[in-house]
């Protein structure tokens, strides 16, 4: 049966949730996604769903590969930051898919860029997944390399006994959006593949459908300026997803962080969640591999991360 290839739209997110979920089997990714959280994110304000999607279908009512790109409002290292990410159903692999989608995907993420940062280079990431993934293979005969390793890791619940937080912790509240907004910014300059997030990325992070305020928390100063913070979302029900830990370059080494971490694990404990997840970049210059183990975090995969630097588009 000859393939329709088409872009995503609301209509296929029920297909696409159920090809993520599988993939997230097969691969051992564990990155799984519901219709509603897909449908969100095709409202992403920086994604157009007509120019930056694309979905392979068997006949009418079967998704056999998908692909998307996102572009970031800022700037990485002075150079415009692009993520590729799709997948292909397993049964489909070894026909050309991925490539082409591949293809598609750098070929628009060329000019997009060209289009919001005139002038300026781009980086193209894609995640590489487990040692032995396919995709490794496709993406290194694409020029892309391996430029990152990052680990995944679980605290079971109830775990370790938990310690009480040395620092003065809060529950987010809505009214600390913007100076968590500044505070983010100024924690991860010094991260690897950093973008700073515009107002417009932001505040359609903070009103996602994902994010778990009441298992988010902040140290705050006198001056109401946010000195370290811990946000949380829940992907898979009664799964605590620990999204982002920073503190502001000007307070670290002091404990906010692990105050923040260790109230919010308490939080997912006492709302019932059964595990928390957390991602880290095996290279992390403030040593968060060792803060989250000394939290009962365990590592348990390991994932590579690719990336492919154009040029100028003249």
């Amino acid at each position: 049966m000859p393939l329709r290839w088409r872009t995503l739209d609301k209509q296929s997110v029920q297909a696409w949730s159920e090809l993520a979920n599988l993939l997230a089997e097969v691969d051992d990714t564990e990155e799984f996604h519901t219709p509603e959280n897909l449908a969100e994110e095709l409202d992403e304000p920086s994604l157009d769903p007509a120019l930056d999607t694309w979905a392979v279908w068997e006949g009418t009512d079967r998704l056999v590969g998908f692909g998307q790109l996102r572009i970031r409002d800022g700037l990485n290292e002075g150079r415009a930051y692009a993520h590729l990410g799709g997948g292909v159903h397993p049964e489909f692999r070894g026909q050309g898919i991925g490539g082409r989608l591949l293809d598609l995907m750098q070929e628009r993420a060329r000019e997009r860029s060209a289009q919001r940062h005139p002038g300026i280079a781009v980086t193209m990431n894609v995640d590489g997944g487990l040692e032995g993934d396919p995709v490794r293979r496709l993406l290194e005969r694409r020029g892309f390399s391996i430029v990152r390793y990052y680990h995944s890791m679980r605290r079971p619940y109830p775990g370790p006994q938990l310690e009480e937080p040395m620092a003065a912790v809060e529950p987010y509240r809505p009214e600390f959006n913007r100076a968590l907004h500044r505070a983010h910014n100024d924690a991860f300059a010094t991260h690897f593949a950093f973008a700073p997030a515009s107002e417009v990325e932001w505040d359609h992070r903070m009103e996602s459908r994902t994010f778990r305020p009441e298992a988010t928390y902040v140290v705050r100063g006198d001056d109401g300026a946010i000195k370290a913070y811990v946000m949380s979302y829940c992907y898979v029900d009664k799964e605590l997803y620990v999204g982002r830990v920073g503190t502001v370059q000007a307070e670290r080494r002091k404990g906010y962080a692990r105050s923040c971490l260790l109230a919010v694990l308490r939080a997912g404990l006492d709302q019932g969640y059964t595990q928390a997840d957390l991602d880290v970049d095996s290279s992390n210059p403030t040593g968060a591999g060792a803060l989250y183990e000394s939290a009962g975090f365990i590592r348990r995969k390991t994932y590579a991360s690719y990336d492919k630097v154009f040029d100028v588009l003249r």
